[in-house]
């Protein structure tokens, strides 16, 4: 053995070998100045999934419905009475139901994704100073912070954009900065003096409304990720203490946790969906 190849054995055993679960994804590898990570792959792998999927059945769906396709037609159904029990009336239903379904398919095999042998486990060790980091290829989309913020964000923008769209701008826009509150004073004063202190008061509920909007995309980011974040780091201690039979229970409960997750934030979509659709009047 030369000296160098000495010293590079030494460097290695002189590192510091370390195999945590981050808050973050890490890179897989870069496409010009697009960073790839091991969660968007897992993002990208789920897309493909559903789409190969609906193409699938959507070529053997016929007129007079049989075997799976009865299946899929009686959860379509009650998953638009679940939309009536919230939304109040079907038109507005089969209005959301198309966002919140498909935000409950992505986020949900996502979530199943995350349980499969390999993901998480299968990577390699990359060199940072004094510490050997191990970085796994494929990660749960849902596990990475950065996914469930931008499904938050996309759920809560997509109220808003429904809010415009049934009720206008004006009305939607009036929720967060009461306009016609201030506006409503010159003429009421005369009859009303005590509006001079009630509208300025309305106006001010508004910018509570504006605060309850951050708060919305707040709780949706994490309490996904934090589910699914402990769920996989709970089955990767198991793991470490007995491969074999022990996380089989864990498994088990973490499948039910990704079907609750997915329902829940699909449910939240629609209630934010729905609120956004009610001018001041119906919400009273």
């Amino acid at each position: 053995m030369t000296q160098h190849e000495a010293q590079i054995n030494n460097h290695e055993t002189n590192q510091e070998f370390s195999h945590e679960a981050t808050l973050f994804a890490e890179p897989i590898f870069h496409v010009g100045n697009f960073t790839i990570t091991n969660s968007l792959i897992m993002s990208w792998t789920t897309v493909l999934i559903l789409v190969v999927f609906f193409i699938l059945i959507g070529k053997r769906i016929k007129k007079v419905p049989k075997g799976i396709q009865n299946i899929f037609e009686i959860l379509l159904e009650k998953a638009l009475e679940l939309g009536d029990s919230i939304t109040g009336e079907r038109k507005k239903t089969e209005k959301f139901l198309p966002i919140s379904l498909a935000l409950f398919l992505f986020i949900l095999v996502n979530n199943w994704l995350g349980l499969l042998p390999g993901v998480g486990t299968i990577g390699f060790n990359e060199v940072e100073g004094v510490h050997r980091v191990f970085v796994p290829i494929l990660r749960g989309g849902t596990a990475d912070i950065n996914t469930t913020l931008a499904l938050a964000l996309f759920a809560v923008v997509a109220s808003h954009i429904m809010g415009v769209l049934t009720i206008g701008i004006w009305n939607h826009l009036n929720k967060f900065i009461n306009l016609e509150a201030f506006m409503a004073i010159p003429s009421k004063i005369k009859n009303d003096f005590s509006i001079i202190l009630v509208n300025p008061i309305k106006a001010f509920v508004g910018i509570v409304e504006l605060i309850g909007e951050v708060a919305k995309v707040a709780s949706l980011t994490f309490r996904l990720f934090g589910n699914i974040f402990a769920g996989e780091v709970l089955l990767a201690s198991m793991m470490a203490l007995f491969a074999f039979f022990l996380p089989l229970p864990f498994m088990f409960l973490e499948i039910i946790v990704g079907i609750i997750q997915a329902l829940i934030f699909a449910i939240l979509t629609m209630v934010f969906m729905t609120i956004a659709t009610q001018d001041h009047a119906e919400e009273h």
